[in-house]
C-alpha cells in the first residue's frame, strides 16, 4: 500500500435492522437506519473521533466496519483489502490487523476461561506461535504491557476490577499485532478514576506500537484529549468532521454546537458566562427518519430549506466538512 494511502478507507457504509410484525408469519415492515451511509479514511498512525449522543449509531457502525455486522451496502477497506469481499484465509488476515476493545469489560471477557486463556486466544486462532510455552511467554509479556502482573495468568475474570479487565480486554486486542483497533467506549464503563489511565496507555500504545484507533465516545472533553480528527454523528449520518481543535474552537453545524455548549469548563467563570443550548424535542426514530435535513425539527436555524431538501457534504475549510443548509 502506498504510504500515502489511508490505512482504512470507509465509503458509503449504511447497516439497517429489519424491523418484522407477525407472531407465525412474519413479514418486514421497515427498517431500524442505524446506519445510513457514511464516508471517511484514517491515515495510519491516527486516531479518528466518533461523537454524538447515545443511539446515533456509533457502535453499529464501529461493528458493521469490522464486518461483525453483516453491511446493508457500502465499501471498507483496511490495507486496501476490501473486507466485506474476503472469505475463508483473506477475511483471518484481515481479523488480525484490525481489532476491538470493546465497551463492557464484564460482558467481553468469558468468565470461564483464566487470563491466560482469553489473551492467548488470537494466538491460536491465527497459529502465531507453535508451542504452549511460546504462547504463555507471550501472554506474559502482553500483560506486562498493559501493566497487569504476569503472576495474574491463571486467575478468572471475576478476580479483577473493571479497569484491570478493560486492560486484559486490551492485552487480548494486542495479541494478534493489529495494526487498527476500533476502540467502542472504552472507558464509559470505569470508574472516572480509571478512565485516565487507560486513556494514557491507549496513547502510549499507540506510540509504541504505531497503532490507528477508531475511538468511539461520547466523552468530548476525553476525545479532544485522545484524537487527532472528530466526526460528529447524528441518527445515522455524519454531520461535521475535522481536525479536534479546529471542530471545538470553530463548529460549523448547529448540532456540533449543541453538543459542546454541555461540556463542562474547567472555569466556572467561563463556564457561568457561555450559553448553554438546549435543544427542543428528541431524536427522531431511526425507522421513520425526518425529510432533508435529519437534524431540522431540533434545529434553531431551521429554515424551509431542511425539511426539503438533504444538505451537501461539503468542505468549507482545509479538512473541515460539514452537511448544513445554513453554514
Amino acid at each position: 500500500m502506498n504510504a500515502a494511502e489511508p490505512l482504512v478507507r470507509v465509503e458509503d457504509l449504511t447497516k439497517h435492522f429489519p424491523v418484522m410484525r407477525g407472531l407465525l408469519v412474519q413479514r418486514r415492515v421497515g427498517a431500524v437506519r442505524a446506519v445510513d451511509g457514511i464516508s471517511f479514511t484514517i491515515a495510519r498512525g491516527e486516531t479518528l473521533g466518533l461523537v454524538g449522543e447515545s443511539g446515533c449509531g456509533k457502535t453499529t457502525a464501529g461493528r458493521t466496519l469490522l464486518a461483525l455486522y453483516p453491511p446493508t451496502a457500502g465499501r471498507v477497506l483496511i490495507a486496501g483489502q476490501e473486507i466485506f469481499q474476503a472469505r475463508g484465509r483473506e477475511m483471518l488476515a484481515i481479523r488480525r490487523q484490525a481489532q476491538m476493545i470493546f465497551q463492557d469489560p464484564f460482558a467481553s471477557l468469558n468468565p470461564r476461561w483464566t487470563v491466560n486463556a482469553i489473551i492467548s486466544e488470537p494466538l491460536r486462532v491465527h497459529h502465531l506461535l507453535a508451542s504452549e510455552a511460546e504462547r504463555t511467554e507471550r501472554v506474559q509479556e502482553l500483560m506486562r504491557l498493559v501493566g497487569l502482573s504476569e503472576r495474574l495468568v491463571n486467575r478468572f475474570p471475576h478476580e479483577f476490577s473493571g479497569g484491570q479487565r478493560q486492560r486484559i480486554g486490551i492485552a487480548r486486542t494486542l495479541a494478534s499485532n493489529p495494526s487498527f483497533v476500533v476502540c467502542d467506549e472504552p472507558i464509559s464503563a470505569l470508574d472516572v478514576s480509571i478512565q485516565a489511565q487507560v486513556v494514557n496507555l491507549l496513547e502510549d500504545l499507540q506510540d509504541r506500537l504505531g497503532l490507528t484507533y477508531l475511538f468511539i465516545a461520547h466523552d468530548l472533553s476525553m476525545v479532544r484529549h485522545i484524537c487527532d480528527r472528530v466526526a460528529v454523528m447524528y441518527l445515522g449520518l455524519i454531520v461535521e468532521l475535522a481536525d479536534r481543535n479546529e471542530l471545538y474552537e470553530h463548529p460549523l453545524h448547529p448540532y456540533t454546537t449543541a453538543l459542546l455548549s454541555a461540556v463542562p469548563l474547567p472555569d466556572p467563570v467561563k463556564d457561568r458566562q457561555r450559553r448553554r443550548i438546549i435543544l427542543a424535542g428528541d431524536v427522531p426514530s431511526p425507522v421513520d427518519p425526518p425529510p432533508g435535513c435529519r437534524f431540522h425539527p431540533r434545529c434553531p436555524l431551521a429554515g424551509p430549506i431542511c425539511s426539503q431538501e438533504v444538505p451537501a457534504w461539503r468542505q468549507v475549510a482545509p479538512e473541515h466538512w460539514v452537511a448544513c443548509h445554513k453554514v
